[in-house]
């Protein structure tokens, strides 16, 4: 398939389809012997690969951390425990986060509160 339709499969625009191929999470194949253009081939299991690349951004692995996920959790070379510490390191992270979060939640609350009583 076409990025055109490798785009409207995964619901991503074809610029980020390029940024992330560029970027090296995925590669299409070009048709050595079609010498007229560039358009290059993507198979049918990129799909699923794009939906996980997706999925890993929206809980918050940078493009960085996917890569290096692609390059060495498909292929086997992270042993079942190296696989566990990347995920509760993801976890650690995101507590950090949140505990980040509250914090500035609480001191908005505050601050509505002496605005409130006009000390702000």
């Amino acid at each position: 398939m076409l990025i055109s339709e490798l785009a409207k499969r995964t619901g991503l625009t074809v610029h980020t389809l390029r940024y992330y191929e560029n970027y090296g999470l995925f590669k299409g194949r070009e048709d050595e012997t079609v010498k007229t253009n560039n358009y290059k081939q993507y198979d049918e299991e990129l799909v699923e690969k794009i939906q996980l690349i997706r999925e890993a951004k929206e809980i918050g692995f940078t493009l960085s951390e996917i890569k290096n996920l692609l390059e060495n959790w498909f292929t086997n070379q992270l042993s079942v425990e190296s696989k566990v510490d990347v995920l509760r390191a993801k976890i650690d992270e995101i507590d950090g986060r949140i505990r980040q979060l509250e914090l500035v939640r609480k001191f908005l609350v505050d601050g509505i509160e002496e605005v409130k009583r006009g000390e702000c």
